[in-house]
């Protein structure tokens, strides 16, 4: 017994000690956050900008960023990048920026923004340099602005064009004896392709020709204009194949030469008048961030900038959703605000449900009735995405944005003869009518209920094409033509009316101080930023869960399960969405 006790009461001692250490590291970590002591950058800077970094619409926080070395510790936002690069035009001890560009984890409305701020940055004479062991098509199109672009010598330059590619899951479904039951309107409403045809429609396999031929023909003439070369040349080399080595890249002046990590640094430090293997001040743009300040925190007239990016989802929803609870009451909170003169909606969205998204644009339409609202389009503002952006008073896009994709569809699949073939379940049922049970997954609609399906799906569809017809002030015909469920890019979303400016966040801001009549102001971000300890708790085990899953099934696996868990929230949920994840390569 004398025994049990020492055992037990040593476990209560160090359940006290642990949690006491535990809540003095949370204090540490809480105060060091908290401090207002910023890093100073010194003389002959060179912002290090790494591409295979997704810089996502709201800043990527690290609450044990206290407790480490790790100089690059947190990712700045893209719009913060953005800010970022025209400050550093204007920061005497920043020489230059170095690109790392061996990928590009940034979609292409992203990397298009990124871009633009690094040729305005150009203009203050500073140099950039980009290197890779080897650049992807994607690097490169960001790449391409820098004075000198170099490779590895025993790396290369993927240049052989643009695909997409598209996952059909009809004949598993078929082997399986599922039958997905599908009701849409549009007859671009590609979203669920995958689920009932082997290959692309002849409808979708040009509306994805165009898209995708818009976004090649971009890289093709923004590399042109940067490098000084034909357009029709730098087309038929990848036409050709013949960039195949890292030489071939320098004979066709696509890089400027092949150089070693060392060979790299000796460039960099000439450009800084420096020695040869002197050390390089490198600051990653994370450090750069906490160095300097952004926004004149002493204004009191604000600009509300909401970030929707995500499925949009009914109810409330994850950071990484556009939840329509959360986000109406986000609107509601700017719009009912006296200090907040305009609204900037940031939409980087594919859609999802109707219904939420319909909840989300009265908001905006709300809204519009008592400031300035201003959506800005960023990697995808496409069906729901497009709903809740269509009422506002100006739209801007990227050329690179994928937009459009007004149309709708319902799931409502059919498992009775998997459940029966295959597991050897049977169902059974009492029912006080003959539609008590409509859209249950164990049986087949009936011809009356995919009636009653189709004319909701009709219903919501000629609601979504009203909103569009007010909120764009285009007739219901106009509307039609261009709906169907088709895709656009914003440059061809800017000719057919669904857009009306070309330009970025940054623009957006600018017109809506505009229009709101106010010089100086200062953001207010939406969804606000978490405190430490929700930063430590949110999400948590989801992050956690996802981290596992990637390290044991590879990124792409990943993905593929989570467009299965999307399929399955869409089963029965009318659906404003963009018909597949766009996946370049």
């Amino acid at each position: 017994m004398k025994s049990f006790f020492k055992i037990f009461f040593a476990s209560i001692l160090a359940l006290i000690v642990f949690t006491i250490l535990g809540v003095m590291v949370l204090i540490g970590i809480a105060a060091s956050a908290s401090s207002s002591e910023k890093p100073v950058i010194a003389s002959d800077a060179v912002l290090v900008l790494d591409l295979s970094n997704p810089f996502k619409e709201r800043v990527q926080e690290n609450p044990f960023a206290a407790l480490t070395s790790d100089e690059n510790f947190e990712t700045p936002s893209l719009y913060e990048m953005v800010r970022l690069i025209e400050h550093a035009k204007q920061d005497a001890n920043v020489k230059g920026i170095y690109i790392l560009a061996s990928d590009n984890a940034n979609g292409f409305g992203a990397s298009e923004e990124i871009r633009k701020a690094l040729l305005d940055f150009r203009k203050s004479k500073k140099f950039v340099v980009a290197y890779g062991e080897t650049i992807s098509q994607k690097g490169y199109a960001i790449a391409n602005v820098a004075q000198k672009i170099f490779v590895h010598p025993q790396g290369g330059l993927e240049w052989a064009g643009f695909s997409s590619n598209l996952i059909f899951l009809k004949g598993m479904l078929d082997k399986l004896e599922i039958k997905p039951q599908i009701i849409y309107a549009g007859k671009f409403k590609s979203a669920t392709e995958p689920l009932r045809e082997t290959q692309m429609t002849e409808a979708n396999r040009l509306q994805t020709s165009v898209w995708l031929g818009d976004l090649y023909n971009q890289f093709l003439y923004q590399t042109a204009a940067a490098r000084n070369l034909d357009t029709a040349l730098i087309r038929s080399l990848a036409v050709e194949g013949k960039i195949q080595t890292a030489a071939d890249a320098v004979k066709y002046n696509l890089i400027d030469g092949l150089k070693y990590d060392d060979q790299i640094k000796n460039e960099i430090t000439g450009r800084l008048n420096l020695q040869i293997n002197s050390k390089i001040n490198f600051i990653f743009f994370g450090e750069y961030a906490k160095s300097v300040t952004l926004d004149d925190y002493a204004v009191s007239e604000k600009i509300a900038v909401i970030y929707a990016n995500g499925d949009i989802v009914g109810g409330a929803g994850t950071d990484e959703e556009v939840a329509s609870d959360d986000y109406k009451e986000l609107i509601r909170k700017a719009r009912l605000d006296k200090s907040v003169k305009a609204i900037v909606l940031r939409v980087n969205s594919p859609g999802g449900s109707a219904l939420a998204s319909d909840v989300i644009w009265r908001e905006v339409s709300l809204a519009k009735k008592e400031k300035p609202v201003i959506v800005s389009m960023g990697d995808v503002a496409a069906s729901g995405g497009y709903y809740i952006a269509c009422n506002a008073n100006k739209v801007f896009a990227n050329e690179s944005t994928i937009t459009g994709s007004i149309g709708v569809f319902s799931i409502i699949p059919n498992i009775e003869s998997f459940l029966k073939n295959k597991i050897g379940i049977t169902t059974d049922r009492v029912k006080t009518g003959p539609y008590a049970d409509m859209g249950s997954m164990d049986r087949a609609l009936t011809a009356p209920e995919i009636r009653f399906f189709q004319a909701s799906t009709d219903s919501i569809y000629h609601t979504f094409k009203s909103r569009v017809s007010e909120g764009r002030k285009k007739n219901m015909e106009y509307v039609d033509s261009i709906a169907q469920g088709r895709v656009w890019t914003g440059s061809r979303g800017l000719s057919v009316g669904l857009v009306d400016e070309i330009g970025t966040l940054s623009d957006a801001i600018k017109a809506a101080a505009a229009m709101a009549k106010v010089k100086s102001y200062k953001l207010k971000e939406y969804p606000e930023k978490k405190n430490i300890l929700e930063q430590l708790f949110t999400n948590y085990k989801r992050n956690i869960s996802m981290q596992l899953i990637e390290s044991e099934l590879g990124p792409d696996q990943l993905m593929i399960m989570q467009q299965f868990k999307k399929v399955k929230a869409m089963v029965g949920v009318p659906q404003a969405k963009l018909p597949y994840t766009v996946i370049v390569h």
